[in-house]
């Protein structure tokens, strides 16, 4: 019984690890043959397990989804790896599973073995989160709604707000979510202006009832978070710059995140920058602030406004002339 029982929760393992098994691939890996594996297969849908089959020598048995949620069988690595992320979306980023995520932690460390329980527990008490750095929250039913949409190649329907509050109604074909330093982006083709843009998921109001179905098309970039990247840092401002950095792509990543920048390598010891203000002379600063020596090259006008700087700067560090003193007033002469 205890061989029989341990045989289940492998069989249960390798349909959780795979979408599709065949028999005979499964009766290999637990070294019995296909027909036991049949009569596990049954014993695993008594249990509630909706395992789907299909017949014939090219079929296959498929772990499907159930009108209940079964215990799932996971390794040490993944066990921690999702209290980590419960622990991280506990925390705050998407409104309105803080509590949920507790609950779930809660139930995970019960049944963690203890070598594991203390590896997270260590984790958790000695990590602070530092919430008041947290970005926008974007509510986790529209996150979950975009998600779909892009899954079912479904139109979209919702109300936008941009960033100078501007309110626009969009029909948009969804395409990917993309997630940056807590903030979340929808990429999509915007049917209206028949191009493809950029959406800040917090400020999405879905508005239901959305489109019909359509045929996905091939999307705006390879890398579609270099895309959403060089959209949200440089192609949203007025002023835009290429910058030569003197330090490696790698050592420039570290101070520059996606909203400010794309990087790009330029040689082993130089990198490109590439990103934006609304201003030229808060690029300047802006580049100044990165701590590493830099050349213009694009636009010509930013060199201009580096001089301006420069010589703001030096003019605060030169002392005015004192004012000389004033002259004792002359006393006055008697009249008469």
């Amino acid at each position: 019984m205890v061989e029989t029982s341990a045989r289940l929760l492998r069989l249960l393992s390798l349909l959780q690890a795979h979408r599709e098994w065949t028999g005979a691939d499964l009766a290999d890996r637990l070294g019995v043959t296909p027909r036991t594996v049949r009569r596990d297969i049954e014993r695993l849908r008594e249990l509630g397990y909706p395992v789907h089959s299909a017949p014939g020598t090219a079929g296959g048995y498929q772990l499907g989804a159930g009108a209940e949620l079964p215990p799932l069988l996971l390794d040490d690595e993944e066990a921690v790896a999702v209290a980590v992320g419960l622990r991280t979306a506990a925390a705050g980023g998407v409104a309105g599973i803080e509590e949920t995520s507790v609950r779930a932690l809660a139930k995970l460390e019960q049944v963690l073995p203890h070598r594991l329980r203390r590896r997270v527990g260590a984790l958790n008490a000695f990590t602070v989160p530092m919430l008041g750095a947290a970005g926008p929250r974007v509510d986790a039913a529209t996150l979950i709604e975009l998600a779909n949409a892009c899954r079912d190649s479904r139109r979209l329907r919702f109300a936008y707000a941009s960033h100078d509050g501007t309110a626009s109604r969009r029909t948009v074909e969804p395409h990917r979510l993309v997630s940056a330093q807590r903030r979340w982006y929808l990429v999509a083709w915007d049917v209206d202006r028949a191009d493809w843009r950029t959406f800040r998921a917090d400020r999405i109001t879905p508005t239901p009832p959305h489109g019909p179905r359509f045929t996905p098309r091939p999307g705006p970039a390879d890398d579609l978070a270099a895309y959403v990247s060089r959209g949200v840092s440089t192609d949203a401002y007025a002023e835009r710059a290429t910058l030569v950095l003197h330090a490696t792509a790698e050592e420039a990543a570290q101070h520059i995140g996606p909203s400010v920048g794309v990087v790009e390598p330029l040689d082993d010891h130089r990198c490109l920058l590439h990103t934006g203000a609304h201003r030229l002379d808060v690029l300047v600063i802006h580049a100044a602030l990165l701590g590493f020596d830099f050349e213009v090259r694009e636009p010509a006008a930013l060199t201009d406004a580096v001089r301006e700087v420069r010589d703001r700067l030096t003019r605060a560090l030169t002392p005015a002339p004192a004012a000389p003193p004033a002259s004792p007033a002359a006393p006055e002469r008697p009249a008469g």
